[in-house]
């Protein structure tokens, strides 16, 4: 009985199913950051990720399941382990990180060509805007060749997980898609 109730509360408003979410990208993007700036609200100080984090949270009526996946060179190949059932990808980007870009592309574009993921949307942080020296977030686009990008939606904002620059908008981007997609 109470399931039934909770069901209905839920239809009401509007929360109707878990939707999972990745969040993916190189160490040191600032992927752990974002998540728990989503949960919280606020930095929280953080170390990196060896395996995962996940957490459930409540934004815009969608009950997320979001993953954070460690982004280190040897943890990368586990990534498709995570695949399934994923509504949507964030892949933050460290704009600062100029020499990782080509790596960053490249693993985007790996993880793309998954035929798991072949209808998950794509949110991409062109991250860490408030550093000096920070790639704008169309030149992060170019550098990851998001243009070739034909068969999918996507986005790129600039953000600063530190600050909560583009966070919000980027996410209610992600979220507008997820439920586009799922009224079709």
């Amino acid at each position: 009985m109470g399931n039934y109730f909770s069901s209905m509360f839920d239809r009401l408003w509007g929360i109707n199913k878990d939707v999972r979410i990745l969040i993916l990208g190189l160490d040191g993007a600032g992927k752990t950051t974002i998540l728990y700036r989503l949960q919280v609200g606020e930095v929280i100080s953080t170390k990196p990720t060896i395996g995962f984090n996940v957490e459930t949270l409540t934004y815009k009526n969608l009950k997320l399941n979001v993953w954070d996946l460690g982004g280190q060179t040897s943890i990368r190949p586990y990534w498709r382990c995570y695949y399934s059932n994923t509504a949507a990808v964030i892949f933050v980007v460290d704009s600062t990180d100029k020499d990782r870009m080509n790596t960053a592309s490249k693993e985007l574009h790996m993880m793309l060509k998954e035929e798991e993921l072949q209808d998950s949307a794509l949110l991409v942080f062109a991250n860490k805007q408030d550093l000096p020296g920070a790639l704008t977030a169309s030149e992060v686009s170019e550098q990851l060749q998001l243009t070739d990008l034909k068969d999918r939606s996507w986005s790129i904002v600039a953000s600063s997980a530190k600050n909560g620059e583009g966070i919000n908008e980027g996410l209610d981007w992600l979220i507008d898609v997820i439920q586009d997609e799922q009224m079709n």
